[in-house]
């Protein structure tokens, strides 16, 4: 089509590489690129927002430092897939800043798109004070800047302050997308505030938008977290169209409740339907089933299923559910050996829970092992210290149990004092 002459047609061959970016082919859509006599600002965005989106952050960036070297400006759209390139790379934090800067001597500071942006990547690297500093800044705030804070805060475990912004958005009249309310409905969860997620479920009902897969699914996990797994079941019921998505939170949340017959139940039958094919998040949900349930012989076999049925490599939490079933039924060298055959280096969550099993199961060496790693990655932490003092004590080393009690008071680390929270 290049070929036949509209390569001069600019209107025409920057439609053609928005229409490949948007169909996910950057490759066609950087030929197209290349081949352009000049290029506006159309498909200059364009091609950049398709390396965004493509996960090719750095191509994105190298993109419009080279845009800037041209007589074409950037938009506002520019500058919004721009930032979202910034956010999934390592020199971010230092970036980001720069790219504000330029942003405002633009003058695309009043551009609530691109307020939006920064607003969500400030959150996601936890930079969240900037990330109110620019909200607040905000005159004309509407829904996208409102999504983008309560999202922010509710991603940072800041709930209270996600549904006080919520309540603030309602009084001006806003209409709440799927997003913010999925991200609600996680505040709720975390909070376990059943009675506000009641109120945001009929609000939901009411506007039209039970429909919304990621919105049911947030249902389902926010009844579950709360402890009325049957509620959330009646959501799931009340769905039209299931899938994946609904189905895993509908197994996770029968495993946090203690149900994990139900789940692994449902699990099963699922297998029988042709259209369910259970993914990565999936199987985590099942195996975690199988270590709240003790159940090892049907953790190995899911775990293995995962590899011979559906050609899926086992993530780092696929390997902690099973490592941590292992070492609480006491098999504590098989846990230890899939540590050692795992493709991953073992994390804190992997360690500690080795760790725990030790001090149960009365294991002097591998405790040792598991509280030396831990000491390594935290080292101020008190708690692997006092694990490993216990495990001395219960086998009758008491002059070991002394030494890590003395090492603890020359390093000043004290057992913080409990605390609840209602």
């Amino acid at each position: 089509m290049i070929r036949s002459g509209y390569e001069d047609n600019l209107f025409l061959s920057s439609a053609l590489v928005d229409f490949y970016a948007k169909c996910n082919a950057i490759g066609d859509a950087k030929k197209v690129f290349s081949g352009m006599k000049s290029h506006d600002q159309v498909s200059w965005t364009s091609l950049i927002a398709g390396f965004s989106l493509n996960g090719k952050g750095r191509d994105a960036l190298l993109l419009f430092k080279e845009m800037l070297n041209t007589q074409v400006k950037p938009n506002c759209f520019t500058y919004t897939s721009v930032i979202s390139a910034c956010v999934e790379q390592k020199e971010a934090p230092k970036q980001c800043p720069t790219l504000h800067a330029h942003v405002t001597r633009q003058g695309f500071d009043t551009s609530n798109y691109v307020v939006s942006s920064l607003i969500d990547f400030y959150a996601k690297w936890g930079q969240l004070n900037d990330a109110v500093l620019l909200f607040s800044e905000t005159c004309d705030k509407d829904n996208i800047v409102y999504a983008s804070m309560i999202c922010g805060y509710s991603q940072n475990q800041y709930n209270e302050d996600a549904l006080k912004h919520f309540a603030e958005m309602r009084k001006k009249n806003l209409t709440p997308s799927g997003h913010i309310l999925s991200s609600i409905l996680n505040a709720c969860g975390s909070l376990t505030v059943l009675l506000q997620g009641r109120q945001l479920h009929s609000l939901i009902i009411k506007l039209g938008s039970e429909s919304n897969v990621f919105v049911a699914s947030a249902l389902i996990d926010m009844y579950s977290k709360g402890g009325d797994i049957d509620d959330a079941r009646c959501v799931l019921d009340q769905t039209s169209e299931k899938n994946t998505v609904l189905w895993t939170s509908m197994i996770m949340g029968y495993a946090q409740c203690g149900r994990s017959s139900e789940a692994l139940v449902l699990f099963d039958s699922l297998l029988t339907e042709e259209r369910f094919v259970p993914d990565h998040v999936c199987f985590t949900a099942v195996l975690t089933a199988c270590n709240h349930a003790g159940l090892l012989d049907k953790g190995v076999d899911y775990f293995n299923q995962m590899r011979t049925n559906y050609g899926l490599s086992p993530i780092l939490d696929h390997y902690a559910c099973l490592i941590d079933l292992y070492a609480r039924n006491g098999n504590l060298r098989k846990a230890k050996a899939l540590v050692e055959e795992m493709p991953y280096e073992p994390n804190h969550v992997i360690w500690s829970s080795i760790l725990s099993s030790c001090k149960i199961h009365g294991e002097v060496e591998l405790g040792r092992e598991a509280a030396d790693q831990l000491i390594k990655m935290e080292p101020s932490n008190a708690a692997p210290y006092i694990t490993l003092a216990h495990i001395f004590a219960r086998n009758g080393l008491w002059t070991e149990a002394s030494e890590i009690r003395s090492i603890m008071k020359q390093r000043r680390l004290r057992k913080h004092a409990g605390w609840s929270w209602i």
